[in-house]
């Protein structure tokens, strides 16, 4: 079904949104769109839900319906694999293997924590101290159109453990597996106006959740400026709780101890052109220590030239497939020719492949310097700047060198490096000798201009909850 979701059904919108295939560049379909006339519907359903039983819900009632929905989202996991692969252009086997298992484990994770909201009792003379951990209410989450399933995964688990209600907004460009989700989420027999799932552009839809005063805690993954709209949105109206994760130019740091050059060269290679790089934290600043430059950028070349770029839906062998829309192709597009225009060195692709769809080769630059615009600005695509360093102190700061701070990579044979530069890096996640390996019990985040606040983990919890501290005196 193609409608918004609001209230446990599925409803006409202001508009329609085509939605295109990016293999191709034709139409898969049209959904329904909201503007301020149905966010506003959504959030007084997921109000009068909250405060009309789900606030004081039993946390294994809860548990109960996130676990039915998982299974269900399990038993379609095919379904929702080709989907993304359709939509979004993301290779199956990405989707059906990393992705959907995400989302399981996601769901799966939370649903454990429902019943583990535990407060603390404080000692304090002659009075009984104690805190609760409370709902915030009704909460919203924007996503970006990357990984749809798996962020919306991260917004809905914890606010929904914590007892709150919940609307999404997916992004305009990718919104089928959360459609299908939302059909899930009703046979999994949530209460009406618990889960709403909506899709819309971000002037109109994104803004009005963002000004909403109903809504009392927003959480966002996307671009820096629309982070900062909506942060200032949040700020003018009834002061919201905001959270946001942000973009990145992560630093991957490969030194010539490392044990396995193989290895090392894979997970770069994936770290980068996974889902065509379309990742927040893609580790596009590659830093290679002198001893085993060439050796590296001989291996990685390799295999980025083997690597097969295609439409994944309908060919599985395909290990890269578009950008997701033509606007996000030329985007793409001119930071290559300006890295050209700089004076960086394509060592390798560098051009659109085909005309039809909207494909681009694996890209890598050489002979880098730290101010070229393909060195401090984000891309989301499959480009990767590779230079060479010295020592420690000299990649330090050059990895720090960035107004980001969403992850970094090392790697490694000395356990001793392995910690000193994970400590000095300005990230909030550190992968050594790996990269891209998220897990639902860890928490992900930026430093700086990445974000504010933590997704996934034990950490998120504290942003879907707020604290109350009750004193008894025991005297009277």
């Amino acid at each position: 079904n193609t409608g918004l979701f609001i209230n446990n059904e599925f409803v006409t919108g202001a508009h329609t949104i085509d939605t295109i295939n990016p293999s191709t560049g034709k139409l898969i379909t049209s959904v329904q769109a909201a503007e301020t006339e149905q966010v506003n519907a959504a959030v007084d359903a997921a109000e009068k839900a909250f405060y009309g039983g789900w606030k004081q819900s039993n946390p294994r009632e809860r548990s109960r319906l996130m676990h039915k929905l998982t299974d269900l989202i399990e038993r379609d996991a095919e379904d929702m694999a080709q989907l993304e692969a359709l939509d979004n252009g993301k290779p199956f086997g990405f989707s059906y293997a990393v992705e959907i298992p995400l989302v399981l484990s996601q769901l799966r994770y939370f649903a454990g924590f429902c019943d583990k909201l535990h407060g603390k009792v404080i000692e304090t003379e002659g009075k009984l101290s104690y805190t609760v951990h409370e709902p915030i209410g009704v909460c919203a989450g924007i996503i970006p159109w990357n990984v749809g399933a798996l962020m919306l995964a991260w917004k809905v688990a914890p606010a929904i453990c914590c007892g709150n209600t919940i609307i999404v907004k997916t992004s305009e460009l990718t919104p089928l597996s959360a459609l299908k989700i939302a059909a899930l989420v009703k046979e999994a027999g949530f209460p009406p106006g618990v889960i709403n799932i909506i899709t819309g552009y971000g002037p109109t839809a994104g803004d009005a959740l963002s000004r909403h005063m109903k809504i009392s805690k927003i959480a966002f993954t996307g671009s820096l400026p629309t982070g900062r709209a909506i942060m200032k949105a949040a700020a003018e109206t009834n002061l919201k709780k905001v959270t946001l994760e942000l973009g990145g130019k992560s630093p991957n740091i490969i030194f010539d101890d490392v044990e396995d050059l193989d290895k090392a060269v894979w997970y770069s290679l994936n770290g980068i052109f996974a889902i065509g790089g379309q990742i927040c934290f893609g580790g596009s600043r590659l830093y290679i220590q002198e001893g085993i430059y060439d050796a590296f950028l001989e291996k990685f070349k390799a295999m980025a030239a083997a690597r097969k770029v295609g439409d994944p839906f309908n060919d599985r062998e395909a290990e890269q497939g578009p950008q997701v829309s033509e606007t996000q192709l030329k985007r793409v597009l001119s930071y290559i020719e300006s890295g050209k225009a700089e004076g960086a060195t394509v060592y390798h692709g560098g051009v659109r492949k085909g005309d039809t769809g909207y494909f681009i080769e694996p890209t890598i630059f050489t002979d880098v310097k730290p101010d070229m615009r393909i060195m401090k600005e984000e891309i989301f695509g499959p480009v990767v700047a590779i230079t060479k360093f010295k020592d420690e102190k000299d990649v330090i700061a050059q990895a720090n060198d960035t107004t980001y701070g969403l992850a970094a990579g090392v790697f490694t044979s000395s356990i001793k490096r392995a910690i000193t530069v994970s400590n000095a890096l300005e990230a909030g996640t550190v992968w050594v000798n790996c990269y891209m390996q998220v897990d639902s019990n860890s928490p992900f985040g930026g430093y700086k201009q990445s974000g504010l606040g933590r997704e996934s983990g034990e950490y998120v919890l504290q942003d879907y909850t707020q604290v109350k501290a009750i004193k008894i005196n025991i005297g009277l």
